[in-house]
């Protein structure tokens, strides 16, 4: 408890992690497989955009553990399939105890799926057009500690990113949204210091190509 207080690492049998997935297996094994581990697959890039989304106001714990449903509900987030979803796709997908059924959510989603196929028409992929918003380096801090992500609910690029995708039609991507998928992706590494997998992305980041 005095590490976490002090460092924000928790350790599970000698394993040092960010604090927040202490307590949850869901959470401890996206944190190591997938947390800021950088990626140019459009359809995951647009999943997790649309489920950072469907989070707002809840926890993103409750929206993993229905991941595979959303993924059911949604093709797969090949968004040139959501981009087909009609009113009626709506009122099913507002029965579907799989996912959370919001039609607020969901209607943003599937107009933000026919935006997305214009992002690729317009940059060749929407890995291309998301990573232009990747932070650099020199606005990083020195140090990501915990007091330091604390911090960082959102940056300049986020607040670009959203910017730029709201000018455009794209809905539920606030500033602070577009932060935690630029977390989530690899556009920054925001492991702490001392956490196990930080060297890991470090290493994973130096060597991917970014989308051009």
């Amino acid at each position: 408890m005095a590490e976490e207080q002090t460092t924000g690492l928790v350790r599970e049998e000698g394993v040092a992690r960010c604090w927040w997935c202490a307590g949850h297996e869901d959470y401890r094994r996206y944190h190591d497989e997938e947390w800021g581990r950088p990626q140019g697959d459009d359809r995951r890039l647009f999943e997790k955009l649309s489920l950072e989304g469907f989070q707002s106001g809840l926890s993103w714990l409750t929206i993993l553990r229905r991941r595979e449903g959303f993924r059911r509900a949604f093709r797969g987030f090949d968004f040139e399939a959501v981009a087909r979803f009609n009113t009626k796709s709506v009122e099913r997908l507002l029965k579907d105890e799989g996912i959370i059924r919001h039609r607020g959510k969901i209607e943003a989603t599937i107009a933000n799926a026919r935006l997305a196929a214009d992002l690729v028409g317009e940059f060749g992929s929407l890995a291309a057009y998301l990573w232009r918003f990747e932070t650099p380096a020199e606005e990083r801090p020195a140090r990501v500690t915990r007091a330091a992500v604390r911090t960082l609910t959102e940056s300049a690029g986020s607040r670009a990113l959203s910017g730029d995708l709201r000018r455009r039609g794209w809905r539920f991507v606030g500033p602070t949204t577009c932060y935690a998928f630029m977390q989530s992706m690899g556009l920054v590494n925001d492991h702490l210091e001392g956490c196990h997998v930080r060297s890991e992305v470090e290493r994973e980041r130096r060597v991917f190509a970014r989308p051009r």
